[in-house]
């Protein structure tokens, strides 16, 4: 495959258009079949440091898991225990590594880093802005359940404002000729999500209306209270995925959520473990092996540091 244009950085799932998106599948479907060869040499002589200057635990485990099944050196950059992002980037930079992860609660951060390294560098989520490899694990979830993604209809419910995974689904499924919903408050939706290319309810009941599958958003607390929502409970009654209100949905229709889950707010406790609808197992499997795919074949594609020989 011919290299992306774009391929030192994946900071948007813009970045990545439908042949690198279906490498990215691709691969990662090897990965996790166990069908690719040699993969723990795929990165051996790299050094990948992840940059992560607010918490995000999972996340970063998982990357760390990928660039060492790959055979990376994988270290952390304790990027937000002092000083600013620029001087830890710069610090960071100073270590020369090959792959950069970041992870930064300032939108653009991401491209920031980029613009400034010789590293490859992958934004695992920037202020609201997008988290572009949750995103693609969403879709490789949902690929290897139906088979092929164009014609699907996918709702994504909840905190949408604040929902990075969101905002890069959009932009994937609409590459992917998938027909996107998106549900949740008033208050929880983008201004300007009617301009997204997808259909945006308010009635959670009436989104879900013969959907293949449903991406719950995590509801953190502090935003389903005073200003957003007014309280948990009522959150729960109105936007809370139960299993009534899945039966809404096509039959087989499947559920995702990234976590934290927040049982008996965003999501009933009986539907997070249905056995043949949840795939949030799946999704946490199918993490490190996206990030396996998108390391080794952003490495393929991009080659060495920036002026190396």
């Amino acid at each position: 495959m011919a290299r992306a244009s774009r391929s030192r950085r994946l900071t948007s799932i813009g970045d990545f258009g439908r042949l690198e998106l279906e490498a990215a599948f691709e691969r990662a479907d090897q990965i996790s079949s166990d069908a690719w060869p040699d993969q723990s040499e795929a990165l051996q002589g790299h050094t990948l440091l992840t940059l992560f200057a607010e918490p995000a635990g999972p996340s970063q485990t998982a990357y760390a898991l990928a660039g060492r099944r790959l055979g990376a050196d994988v270290a952390d950059f304790p990027a937000g225990e002092s000083g600013g992002f620029a001087d830890a980037l710069v610090a960071a930079e100073a270590m020369g590594p090959d792959i950069l992860v970041v992870r930064h609660s300032a939108p653009g951060a991401a491209d920031f880093a980029a613009e400034r390294s010789g590293a490859l560098v992958i934004g695992a989520g920037d202020g609201a802005r997008e988290d572009p490899v949750q995103a693609l694990t969403d879709a490789f979830v949902l690929r290897r359940r139906f088979g092929a993604l164009d014609g699907l209809r996918v709702a994504i419910c909840g905190d949408v404002l604040h929902s990075r995974a969101a905002r890069s689904a959009v932009g994937l499924l609409n590459v992917l000729n998938v027909e996107v919903r998106l549900a949740g408050p008033p208050t929880l939706l983008p201004a300007d999500a009617d301009r997204w290319g997808v259909d945006v309810f308010h009635d959670l009941d009436e989104a879900l209306e013969a959907c293949d599958a449903v991406i719950v958003l995590p509801a953190p607390r502090e935003r389903i209270s005073g200003a957003f929502v007014p309280s948990p409970r009522e959150y729960a009654a109105l936007y809370g995925l139960t299993a009534e209100r899945l039966s809404r949905a096509n039959p087989g229709a499947v559920v995702l959520h990234a976590g934290p889950v927040g049982r008996g707010v965003e999501i009933a406790a009986d539907v997070a473990d249905m056995a043949e609808a949840s795939l949030i197992g799946d999704q946490a499997a199918a993490g490190v092996a996206m990030r396996m795919a998108v390391l080794s074949l952003m490495t393929e594609w991009g080659g060495n540091r920036m002026g190396a020989a």
